[in-house]
């Protein structure tokens, strides 16, 4: 005699599974045969299915080009950010060569004067 094999839970559950569907088959075989309006009402709901179906297309596409315009935007944006960038380090570097173009000569000066001011003292003390 062979032992008593006890099922386990996914056994129970697909054998409930396949009941159930068994039960909701066999309705519909019976509402089918009853229901004189059965295929027209499943018509309607298959135009309903392909309408969502299609909207929700629709609208997968149109999130989709929007991304796609989101991700261009960015893309300019960070481009005009970068070209505004290297204008703006550009103009830095003009301002830095200025800068010491002006300190050079205000030293250049500067040293021009003092030994003005030594060559006259020089030239006093003769």
């Amino acid at each position: 005699m062979a032992g008593f094999k006890d099922q386990d839970f996914l056994d129970r559950r697909k054998a409930a599974t396949k009941a159930k569907q068994a039960a909701l088959e066999k309705f519909r075989a019976n509402a089918a045969a009853n229901d004189s309006n059965f295929a027209e009402r499943q018509a309607g709901l298959q135009a309903t299915r392909v309408a969502r179906d299609s909207r929700a297309a629709d609208r997968k596409a149109a999130r989709t080009a929007r991304e796609a315009e989101i991700a261009a935007q960015t893309i300019r944006d960070r481009e005009a950010r970068a070209r505004t960038d290297r204008e703006e380090a550009a103009q830095k570097e003009r301002d830095r060569a200025q800068h010491a173009e002006r300190e050079t000569a205000r030293q250049a000066a500067g040293k021009k004067a003092r030994d003005a001011r030594y060559a006259a003292r020089k030239a006093r003390q003769k």
